[in-house]
């Protein structure tokens, strides 16, 4: 393959693959910034690589990120630092009655934090990878062992080991996991966003899809949005220059949006069977600025 066919490769490949590889890093180090520097050591290893020779650049690039978390995780906890965590957010609902149409959503409060402490004091760095990439990510064992290096039933060991320290861990706390077609929904919302893909972000949209923004109570009032068209052409306005992470919120789909490596939004999913139905964005600096915290909690 010559080199102009190898680079066009890569570039697409990074068109491709870059926001999942970010999802999927910061799920592994709680960090935004060491997720995008892992992603992009990634990459220069790909443009070194001979590329002729790679058939799936997708699943090198998952295993090369992967085994670049699991060697940073190693690194901390030699250091005695710690990677945060993200494995959940906490929530605690409202009232029954706070939830009727149309504001049955999913609010942050003073009641959320997120569950750093699960997966740092609890889990090694071979259980912590495993855990994302089989428990949250879906990928089967024996792609997760080809990663660890580790063979498929040890890493079936891991992931058992893992489950039960983290609910042992922090009594009442669960990891959400979401759905597979919640998962490829999600997967497919982040690519639409980063890649500024107006009909692919209303495609996973309902047709009848609303959005709206929580600005805090010292933010101007602004309009929702109604209509896929609608929601996806705001939804590009404002996050599209972000990076969109995953973030399950007591069970439901959520993303964290970050600017500059702040975080600059909590992106709340409804789900109506494997379309999303609302978007419901929470941007009250006060809120932001108390989960912003915990992310760069200690470290």
């Amino acid at each position: 393959m010559s080199e102009t066919a190898d680079g066009a490769k890569i570039v697409q490949a990074y068109r491709d693959h870059r926001p999942y590889l970010i999802d999927l890093a910061f799920r592994m180090l709680g960090d935004i910034g060491a997720a995008e520097d892992a992603v992009h050591d990634a990459f220069t290893r790909l443009l070194a690589a001979d590329v002729g020779e790679i058939s799936d650049e997708r699943g090198w690039l998952i295993v090369v990120t992967s085994r670049l978390c699991l060697d940073r995780i190693r690194s901390a906890r030699s250091r005695r630092e710690r990677p945060h965590d993200s494995a959940e957010i906490e929530f605690v609902a409202p009232p029954a009655d706070a939830l009727a149409n149309p504001a049955d959503r999913v609010t942050l409060d003073d009641s959320v934090s997120l569950a750093l402490l699960v997966v740092l004091q609890r889990l090694s760095p071979a259980e912590r990878v495993v855990f994302v990439l089989h428990d949250i990510f879906g990928m089967p064992f024996p792609v997760v062992a080809q990663t660890v290096g580790r063979t498929a039933p040890a890493c079936r060991q891991l992931a058992r080991r893992a489950r039960q320290k983290v609910t042992e861990g922090q009594p009442g706390t669960r990891a959400d996991v979401a759905s597979a077609e919640h998962r490829m929904v999600t997967e497919k919302f982040i690519a639409a966003c980063a890649n500024g893909d107006l009909d692919g972000l209303v495609a996973v949209l309902a047709p009848d899809a609303w959005g709206d923004i929580d600005l805090g109570p010292d933010g101007p009032v602004r309009e929702g949005a109604h209509g896929a068209v609608q929601v996806a052409r705001n939804l590009l306005r404002f996050w599209g220059p972000a990076t969109l992470v995953s973030q399950p919120l007591a069970g439901q789909p959520a993303l964290l949006g970050f600017r500059d490596g702040d975080l600059a939004g909590v992106l709340v999913l409804g789900m109506r069977d494997e379309v999303i139905e609302s978007v419901h964005v929470i941007a009250d600096p006060r809120k932001l600025a108390a989960l912003g915290f915990q992310l760069s909690g200690p470290g």
